[in-house]
């Protein structure tokens, strides 16, 4: 399970790639900035509260009196009208050993400790304080001033703010997200419009990508242009040697067969199987030639369906003595990316292999690859004897032929082979559920 996350994260596309780290980095940027900020402003306003305490600590402690009898009195009152109203949360507190002194606000309560820090006041609630102990002169005990403020306004306040954060934080979370897409497609749209002009070029739409493009991705669509000419032209000249070589070759060969025919038996039984053979050699060479030299091989597409009735017609004559019917179940809308002549002598081979040896049904169908879906699989079974399973990769060799009692050169299922290899494809033989052989050609679909 874990390789197959690893691999389908890197199967993601550069837009997701992007989209997936802008949402980790700004997810993690909100969630920062909605834990860290509430706290920086709450230790903040605590300490501005301290700091105010503080204020009001030095106050008492410069107001203070106590006389000879170590009674504690507070000369003035202090400026906040708070001190004065019965639990207003903001109280003080003077005490020594014998004596105690507090503020109107705390009425008959003290302010209490739990846990030696924690303060609560006349209602119980918790408390922010500052506390200081001091000496007078002629006064050996030590007094004790306390100055503290409820702390649930503050953290009222907190909260809200978080409210209103988090609000902020989301409109700025999906605003921020927005500006990140239009900023991801507007920056791969030059990719976007590259796979537009070369899905053209395989079309036969264009021959070359335009220039205009980002200075990054100029020099790969220059190479491209140029990677392109020089394969049409590498493909262009190698069909007119094909058709050089086979028009020069053509005469002198259809010479020497005849010649050949006039000899007497016993030395035509000996020249002939290696005239046969040059034959069979040229065919196959000119064969991978011209499969190598097919012009614009980028946009060419065939109709399966539509060249197989076409072969098949041919073939119902040539082996009308064995009554075979052949049953084409491929959609006639399926195209696939081959050249039509290339698909003919891909397909030909297959349908003469199967019309020679089956038995009285042929069956062609087609199945689109479960791990590619731009794949499409030809099936040509027949239900002859088949191909031993031990035999099935030797019979795609070339120049092999299992039964030398058959007419052929034992090139036919290696070309188709070679030939499949060069559109990206492959050739694979395998037992049929009808007994015979199952020749499975996989090629792309045309799009």
């Amino acid at each position: 399970m874990p390789n197959k996350k690893l691999h389908a994260l890197k199967r993601l596309s550069l837009k997701s790639r992007l989209m997936l780290a802008a949402i980790i980095w700004l997810t993690a940027m909100v969630i920062a900035a909605g834990v860290t900020v509430p706290s920086q402003v709450y230790s903040y306003m605590e300490a501005d509260a301290k700091a105010q305490l503080q204020i009001y600590l030095d106050e008492i402690s410069a107001n203070l009196e106590v006389d000879d009898k170590g009674n504690l009195t507070l000369s003035t009152q202090l400026s906040d009208p708070r001190f004065n109203r019965p639990y207003s949360g903001l109280y003080w507190s003077v005490s020594n050993k014998e004596h105690n002194l507090r503020s109107r606000s705390l009425w008959d309560k003290k302010i209490t400790f739990k846990n030696k820090v924690d303060a609560f006041g006349a209602r119980d609630e918790k408390l922010i304080y500052r506390q200081s102990e001091f000496y007078f002169p002629d006064y050996d005990a030590p007094i004790k001033v306390i100055v503290a403020i409820d702390e649930e306004p503050l953290e009222k306040t907190v909260h809200k703010l978080m409210e209103e954060l988090w609000l902020i934080l989301a409109l700025l979370y999906f605003g921020v997200l927005i500006v990140i897409l239009v900023q991801i497609a507007w920056s791969l749209s030059p990719l976007t419009k590259m796979h537009k002009e070369l899905s053209q070029v395989r079309r036969g739409e264009k021959t070359q990508l335009n220039e205009e493009y980002p200075r990054e991705i100029a020099p790969v669509v220059s190479d491209l242009n140029a990677l392109v000419f020089h394969y049409q032209e590498l493909l262009e000249r190698a069909r007119h040697h094909a058709g050089n070589l086979s028009h020069a070759l053509k005469t002198p060969l259809s010479v020497l067969k005849n010649e050949v025919e006039t000899l007497a038996p016993e030395a035509r039984a000996k020249l002939s199987p290696p005239v046969e053979q040059i034959q069979g050699q040229i065919d196959y060479h000119l064969g991978r030639a011209r499969m190598a030299g097919s012009k614009n091989i980028l946009s060419v597409k065939a109709s399966p369906s539509e060249r197989i009735d076409a072969i098949s017609m041919a073939f119902d004559k040539v082996y009308a003595n064995r009554d075979v019917t052949l049953i084409n179940e491929i959609d006639s809308d399926l195209q696939v990316a081959v050249e039509p002549s290339d698909l003919d002598e891909m397909i030909g081979n297959l349908l003469e292999n199967a019309y020679k040896w089956s038995n009285s049904i042929i069956r062609v169908h087609a199945q689109v690859s479960p791990d590619d879906a731009q794949n499409v699989s030809l099936i040509v079974e027949d239900d002859g004897p088949g191909i031993p399973e031990e035999q099935q990769q030797n019979a795609i060799k070339r120049g092999v032929r299992l039964d030398e009692t058959t007419p052929g050169t034992g090139l036919g299922l290696n070309i188709v082979s070679e030939m499949a290899y060069s559109y990206r494809g492959r050739l694979l033989l395998e037992r049929s559920a009808m007994g015979g052989l199952k020749a499975i050609l996989t090629v792309k679909i045309s799009l």
